[in-house]
């Protein structure tokens, strides 16, 4: 797996304190923008994450390029409706040559069932390949692929649908490969806008979980910070 941080507003932290500080302010957004002192806009950001009103998060975006992935993360990840997408086709692009796919650690690690995935695997990908060389064309040969293919996909979320997404996507219970990503994802964030994204991740990084009888019992122990 490989995720790139390929753009983002600049100076998000500004950019959604100036949106939440217009609301009361007698000056226009531009203005704002340029006379907010660094305490004013931690101020104001400190206002939005405690009262909860996120509306203004959503205008700062940031964007994804993720690779190496299968088709049953991404599936998993265009779920996140406030969101862009823009995945590699398999109906223009052909899969040819050996099979590219992500194998779960659960089956690398044990001889029997890798057996029985790579069986599966090359039986698909013959299938693929007959139907490639009778004329089918990808788009209808592509039923026969399995949720293991590999893809590309870019992705673009605001930040509110950011700390969503990594609140469900982060927790231990999520999917080991999507857990992987909002991890990936959440790395490449936080240095970018520290403040909004100290506490994001699974729930159990701010407060009890919420998982009820689902909870995996092992809560996030957190990192003092400076």
């Amino acid at each position: 797996m490989e995720v790139t941080l390929l753009s983002y507003t600049e100076d998000p932290q500004r950019a959604v304190a100036t949106a939440a500080r217009l609301c009361y302010a007698p000056i226009g957004a531009a203005e704002l923008k340029e006379k907010m002192s660094d305490g004013q806009v931690a101020k104001v950001l400190e206002a939005i994450m405690k009262s909860g009103h996120y509306s203004a998060l959503e205008h700062a975006s940031f964007s994804f390029a993720i690779d190496g992935v299968s088709r049953a993360l991404t599936h998993q990840l265009v779920r996140h409706r406030i969101a862009s997408f823009n995945q590699q086709s398999q109906r223009y692009v052909a899969h040819v040559g050996d099979p590219d796919v992500v194998t779960p650690p659960a089956i690398v690690a044990d001889a029997d069932r890798r057996k029985v995935f790579d069986n599966a695997l090359q039986e698909a990908y013959r299938a693929y390949a007959a139907l490639l060389e009778a004329g089918c064309e990808p788009e209808d040969a592509r039923y026969v692929l399995p949720n293991a293919c590999v893809s590309k996909i870019v992705a673009t979320m605001n930040i509110r649908e950011l700390l969503h997404f990594f609140s469900v996507r982060c927790c231990r219970r999520a999917q080991w490969e999507i857990q992987e990503l909002g991890t990936r994802m959440l790395g490449l964030v936080e240095p970018i806008a520290p403040y909004i994204f100290m506490d994001a991740g699974a729930p159990c990084r701010r407060g009890p979980c919420g998982e009820g009888k689902m909870t995996c019992g092992n809560p996030f122990e957190k990192v003092a910070r400076p």
